[in-house]
């Protein structure tokens, strides 16, 4: 609990950054530099959707994040889950149980996700950021989902062994060729590429409308 709360403060302090920080990157006329721009710009968006995700229903509730029992046809892993998962009652209950172990790993892995956007260098910021609607999202997954599943998947690990999954571990116990961990991975790589579904989504809006952010220096180098 302590530790969830220390990663919504500094989730709540980046949100601060885009109007703390102007002043030591607007000294002057054209004193802040492209990636700096990059780096606010996938700071923000990465915020927001974090912001987004870890309440109550964060995933489940938004059909762009919302995560499903991945099928596994290529072992005996796939018979259990279509057995387990044969009635829409179950169905939608272990749903909603996975989406709520969701909301919890994107909380472990939103300082991953932070740290990273302050410690990349950009070889062609210009670029980044004259790029499609999600260009600094597409550059940031490339480098940091790695570490993003590998934060996640604890706690799906661990998660997917709780009551709440109680109907899906008497099945792994009957069934000796199911590998749970193989399952606690597939989901934290569609978990993964949830998050970053999310950033990109904000990075659209952000580029789209610059000034609804206040900051000036997106505004500037967004054309707002």
């Amino acid at each position: 609990m302590i530790e969830a709360m220390n990663r919504r403060g500094l989730l709540a302090g980046m949100a601060m950054l885009p109007l703390v920080a102007v002043a030591g990157c607007m000294a002057g006329p054209g004193s802040y530099t492209v990636e700096e721009g990059v780096r606010r710009l996938l700071t923000l968006s990465s915020q927001r959707a974090f912001d987004r995700l870890i309440r109550p229903g964060g995933f489940y509730d938004d059909q762009l994040t919302r995560l499903t029992i991945p099928e596994r046809p290529d072992d005996r892993s796939g018979a259990v889950l279509a057995a387990v998962l044969r009635t829409n009652a179950v169905r939608g209950r272990i749903a909603i149980a996975l989406n709520d172990l969701a909301v919890d790993a994107a909380d472990r892995a939103t300082p991953v996700v932070l740290d990273a956007i302050r410690r990349m260098t950009f070889a062609d910021a210009l670029a980044v950021l004259r790029g499609g609607p999600t260009a600094a999202t597409d550059l940031l997954a490339r480098e940091t989902e790695g570490a993003v599943i590998d934060a996640m998947y604890p706690d799906f690990s661990d998660g997917l062994r709780g009551d709440a999954f109680e109907i899906l571990t008497a099945a792994v116990a009957a069934a000796s060729g199911f590998d749970l961990g193989a399952l606690a991975r597939d989901v934290s790589r569609q978990a993964g590429r949830a998050i970053f579904l999310a950033i990109g989504r904000e990075e659209a809006e952000i580029r789209r409308n610059p000034r609804a952010t206040r900051d000036p220096v997106l505004i500037a180098l967004l054309g707002g």
